[in-house]
């Protein structure tokens, strides 16, 4: 188990912190060829108790915040990862916070998680992965899972109230860098017409052994921070809903030392303020963002 607290953007513009708890719990059924977050997962199924005791460890050691997400690398609801019978007392845990947000594949989106939903006292918000509209990489991802099943089930979410965010892949096996910002562009747009408040633009990283192996073949090129900025400025000017950059280990677009910590601010102060700040220019390394 994980855990950090963050500044975000609310749906009302305002700046809050937010706690992130990143509960350890089974592999996630879905194998996505992307995915390195099955390093954090357990081989067997939890046992009860076991999810709420970490976030009661989590928010023991954590600063107040006014939301919280609760992420466990694969499905919130997949009841081998989190046991429904945990669902009261997870609630309980979280009843403090004003907004509760966890993650979910497509796929497993419906009566349980209304069910989960009508338990929290606070508003509720489910993340789930789009990554990409392009039809022949998605399928190659392994996702298991169509752009029409991802509209599906933001209709779901629409039809109980829950909100929605989305992430969006940036960086795709089979497809150039540039190739791939456009349709991190395209994707931004399908969120948001599925009803998205906020959208993530997820780096790609390779490590997971699978994206390793095609990038030795040449089927893939890592993100860089440019495509990152550019789709981000992208998504704000859209003016559809919050975007924000992924800036998790964003030390792996380190390509100028002399400009990126300026490029990772910028990047940070857009995700605070959704607004798009004048361009840094870099003599070293001759970029202009």
């Amino acid at each position: 188990m994980t855990a950090f607290v963050e500044e975000e953007l609310t749906e009302k513009g305002e700046v809050v912190p937010v706690a992130t708890v990143f509960l350890a719990n089974r592999e996630c059924p879905w194998r996505c060829l992307m995915c390195d977050l099955w390093k954090n997962t357990t081989e067997e199924s939890v046992p009860r108790g076991a999810i709420p005791a970490q976030i009661r460890e989590a928010l023991a050691s954590l600063p107040p915040a006014l939301r919280i997400k609760l992420y466990n690398s694969g499905s919130f609801f997949d009841p081998r990862a989190v046991p429904p019978e945990d669902y009261g007392e997870i609630a309980s845990l979280v009843a403090g916070f004003d907004r509760v947000i966890v993650e979910s594949h497509p796929a497993l989106v419906g009566e349980t998680c209304a069910r989960f939903g009508n338990l929290l006292r606070g508003d509720f918000e489910i993340a789930m992965g789009l990554e990409t509209i392009h039809p022949e990489v998605l399928a190659k991802l392994n996702k298991r899972m169509t752009v029409e099943g991802f509209r599906r089930a933001a209709r779901r979410l629409e039809a109980i109230g829950i909100a929605l965010r989305v992430f969006v892949l940036l960086g795709l096996p089979f497809l150039s860098r540039e190739e791939s910002l456009e349709w991190a562009r395209r994707s931004l747009d399908v969120a948001f017409d599925s009803g998205a408040t906020a959208a993530s633009i997820v780096p790609t990283r390779s490590g997971n052994g699978a994206l390793d192996a095609l990038q030795d073949a040449g089927d893939f090129e890592s993100p860089t921070l440019e495509g990152l900025e550019a789709a981000l400025a992208y998504g704000v000017a859209l003016g559809r809903g919050r975007v924000f950059a992924d800036l998790w280990d964003v030390e792996r677009l380190r390509a100028c030392a002399a400009c990126f910590p300026g490029r990772v601010e910028r990047l940070r102060q857009i995700n605070r303020s959704q607004a798009l700040p004048p361009p840094l220019a870099c003599g070293a390394c001759e970029v202009k963002t």
